[in-house]
């Protein structure tokens, strides 16, 4: 079923009907003349359809789409299926309806006459219509011919169309084959390419894995003692119980070494200024009492031996009372000193020696001591 446009049809009058030919009035055309311009039409109408069945078609649309008539006029025209309708309303006066107009009947003039034909008198009806029939009939059978002739004329411009179709659709199947066939070649083609391009590019990754663990192997034969000997030197590895020992035990135990040191040399400080403190009161007692003694011998004769005796073991016992609560215990093994005894002096003296240079010595060890921890 074909769609057309109804713009494009022939009966739809367009423009100004003013400008249309006019029926001429009964009786005046001529039927011979009007005949030869039907026969023309036909002729053409005749013509015009065997060059569109004779003109290619645009072939048959692809699945999912469809062909769409378009206008190409110069100036475009809307196209709506229903015409655009507006109800107008006027409001008209009152009148009574008019009557219908009475028939006209003209007077009648003259006088009437009549006159009787008979049967045959005026024309003879088959003779008559002979010549008639046969233009008819011959136009006929001509017109069929004709149309006869133009149906088998479609008929073979169809076949010839089939035929051309079937053709073509055999043609169009046989490339498609042929191009389904190129496309399984080429994608097996890139395929096999695909395939011999991951086998070589597996043997060179391969290849280069296996030279770069030979190379690391070499690299790290020599690496990974270097590595630890440096690690060890540098005390990353280290015996706990050692590492301990140097770091818990050894700090306390200097601390406390430190300690006892220095309380030792507080107590030996303290020791040597009594001693000393109590050396120069006994000096400065004894340079006293040699002054007075000598001061008084003198009178030794004159008293007599046992009149100065007295006072003097009295001041030697308060002297010596009041020494021995200032002075530290003596040492065991020395024996008892007498305030003349010269040995008891440079034994002090030596005592005071001994005291200074083990106070070096232990100062000495202390600096020792300390700049060796910052080490371990």
């Amino acid at each position: 079923m074909r769609y057309g446009n109804i713009m494009y049809d022939r009966r739809v009058i367009r423009g100004n009907t003013y400008a249309l030919q006019t029926v001429p009035l009964p009786g005046q055309p001529d039927l011979a003349e009007i005949q030869r311009q039907q026969q023309a039409k036909r002729r053409a109408l005749a013509k015009k359809r065997a060059q569109e069945q004779l003109r290619p078609r645009t072939p048959e649309p692809v699945e999912g789409r469809k062909h769409v008539d378009v206008q190409t006029e110069l100036y475009l025209e809307e196209i709506a299926d229903r015409i655009i309708e507006v109800d107008m309303e006027c409001q008209t006066d009152a009148f009574l309806d008019k009557p219908p107009t009475p028939l006209f009947i003209p007077a009648k003039t003259g006088k009437d006459m009549a006159t009787q034909i008979l049967e045959g008198e005026l024309f003879d009806f088959d003779l008559e219509v002979k010549p008639m029939l046969e233009v008819l009939v011959g136009k006929t059978i001509e017109q069929s011919l004709l149309e006869v002739m133009e149906e088998e004329e479609l008929a073979n411009l169809r076949a010839s169309q089939r035929a051309h179709e079937e053709l073509r659709n055999v043609e169009l199947a046989e490339v498609q084959r042929l191009e389904e066939r190129e496309r399984r070649h080429r994608e097996e083609k890139e395929r096999r390419k695909q395939q011999q391009w991951q086998v070589v590019h597996k043997h060179n990754e391969t290849a280069q894995k296996i030279a770069a663990q030979a190379f690391a192997q070499r690299y790290l034969a020599d690496l990974l003692p270097s590595v630890f000997s440096s690690l060890r030197d540098g005390g990353y590895f280290y015996d706990p119980v050692e590492r301990d020992i140097e770091i818990g035990f050894l700090p306390w135990l200097m601390n406390e070494v430190d300690k006892t040191i220095e309380c030792s040399m507080v107590g030996r400080t303290v020791v040597d200024m009594l001693i000393r403190e109590v050396v120069e009161k006994r000096l400065s007692l004894y340079e006293h009492k040699d002054d007075k003694h000598s001061s008084l011998k003198p009178e030794d004769g004159l008293s007599g031996p046992g009149g100065m005796r007295d006072p003097l073991v009295g001041y030697e016992s308060q002297d010596h009372g009041a020494s021995q609560a200032q002075r530290p215990l003596p040492d065991r093994d020395s024996p008892q000193r007498t305030p003349y005894d010269a040995r008891y002096m440079e034994r002090v003296s030596s005592q005071d020696r001994k005291l200074m240079e083990e106070e070096d010595e232990q100062t000495e060890m202390r600096k020792s001591f300390r700049s060796e921890e910052p080490l371990q």
